[in-house]
C-alpha cells in the first residue's frame, strides 16, 4: 500500500497543503527514492475530488507523487477563496515543483507533470516555463483558445457578458472586499459556472464532499476565459501524453493541442465521458496505467 505524508510548503502567496503519495519502498528515511510527478486536479477541485486520487494510482506503480490544494483552495491558505486563476495555479505548481524535487524520497532533477481536465492547461504552462518538468500526461483534457471559448461560452457576446459580470464583482471586490460567488455546477441557477446538474459534483459518494464549497468567485471569468492552452502547445518540448475520449469534453482541443506540440506525443483514445475520468475504476486504472508506463519511459 503507498504511503500518504500530510506536507506543507510555501507558495508565492500563502503556504500550500498537499497530501504526498510514496510507493511503500520509498520514505524520507530510507535509501529508496522514486521518480516524482505532481498532480493538478480540475478547476476549482479541491485535491480530495481527483487528484489524490492519481496521485494514490501512481503510488501503487512507483512514483512519489504529490497532489495539493491551490492558493484560495480547500486546506491551503491564500486570501480571497476560490478563486479560479490560470496565473496563480501556474506559480503554485512551480512551488509544488521546487518542494518535489527537493524531497529526500524523489530521486530525480527532473519531475513527471499529471493534469486532470483544465488542470492539464496549467500544467502545460508549467512545463513549457520550467526545465524541471521532463514530461507531462494530460487526462481528459480541457485546452481551450478563443474559439473553443465562445463555442462553449455562448458565441462572443456570451464570453463579453461573462467579462463584463467579472470587471464589476472585481470592482466590487476591490471597493468593499466582498467576493461575489455562484455555483460551480447547478442545474437550476443559470449563471453557475456549469449549469448543469452534474453528478460527480453533486453527489456526496463522488465529488460532493464538505471541502469542496462548489462556488465560482465571478471575478475569475476573464482570466480563465483568456487563458488560450492550445497557444502553449508549441513551447513545450517534454514528452506528451494524452488520454482522452470522443464522449469526454471538447476533444477538438486536445487533437489542437497534441498537432500543435513540438516534442515527443502520443495519443490514447478509450471510452468514457470527461466524469468518469475523475473517479471511475475503469477509465482512472487506464489512466493510470498509461501515464505510468509513459512516466517510466521519459523521465
Amino acid at each position: 500500500m503507498p504511503l500518504r505524508e500530510h506536507v506543507g510548503f510555501a507558495g508565492d502567496a500563502a503556504k500550500l497543503a498537499g497530501h504526498l503519495f510514496l510507493p511503500d519502498n520509498a520514505g524520507p528515511d530510507d535509501t529508496a527514492q522514486a521518480p516524482g510527478v505532481v498532480v493538478a486536479g480540475t478547476w476549482t477541485s479541491v485535491k480530495e475530488q481527483m487528484a489524490d486520487r492519481y496521485a494514490e494510482e501512481l503510488a501503487r506503480r512507483g512514483f512519489a507523487a504529490l497532489s495539493f490544494d491551490f492558493t484560495g483552495y480547500g486546506e491551503s491558505g491564500g486570501e480571497p477563496r476560490d478563486v479560479e486563476s490560470p496565473e496563480a495555479k501556474v506559480h503554485d505548481l512551480r512551488a509544488a515543483a521546487d518542494f518535489l524535487t527537493g524531497h529526500p524520497a524523489v530521486s530525480q532533477a527532473q519531475i513527471g507533470a499529471l493534469g486532470v481536465c483544465a488542470g492539464a492547461m496549467y500544467v502545460s504552462a508549467l512545463a513549457a516555463q520550467d526545465p524541471r518538468v521532463g514530461s507531462l500526461a494530460l487526462v481528459a483534457p480541457w485546452l481551450h483558445d478563443r474559439r473553443i471559448r465562445e463555442d462553449n461560452y455562448g458565441g462572443p457576446e456570451g464570453v463579453e457578458a461573462k467579462k463584463a459580470a467579472a470587471a464589476e464583482a472585481r470592482r466590487r471586490y476591490e471597493e468593499t472586499g466582498e467576493v461575489a460567488y455562484v455555483p460551480v455546477v447547478s442545474g437550476s441557477d443559470p449563471d453557475a459556472a456549469m449549469p448543469f446538474d452534474i453528478d460527480f459534483y453533486l453527489n456526496p459518494r463522488r465529488g460532493g464532499i464538505p471541502r469542496w464549497p462548489n462556488r465560482f468567485a465571478v471575478m475569475a471569468w476573464t482570466g480563465w476565459l483568456d487563458f488560450d492552452a492550445i497557444a502553449i502547445a508549441p513551447k513545450v518540448t517534454a514528452p506528451v501524453l494524452l488520454v482522452h475520449s470522443e464522449d469526454a469534453a471538447i476533444p477538438d482541443g486536445a487533437r489542437r493541442f497534441h498537432d500543435g506540440l513540438t516534442g515527443p506525443r502520443h495519443f490514447l483514445w478509450t471510452d468514457g465521458t470527461q466524469f468518469d475520468f475523475y473517479d471511475q475504476p475503469s477509465q482512472v486504472g487506464f489512466a493510470a496505467d498509461a501515464a505510468a508506463e509513459h512516466f517510466a519511459r521519459t523521465l
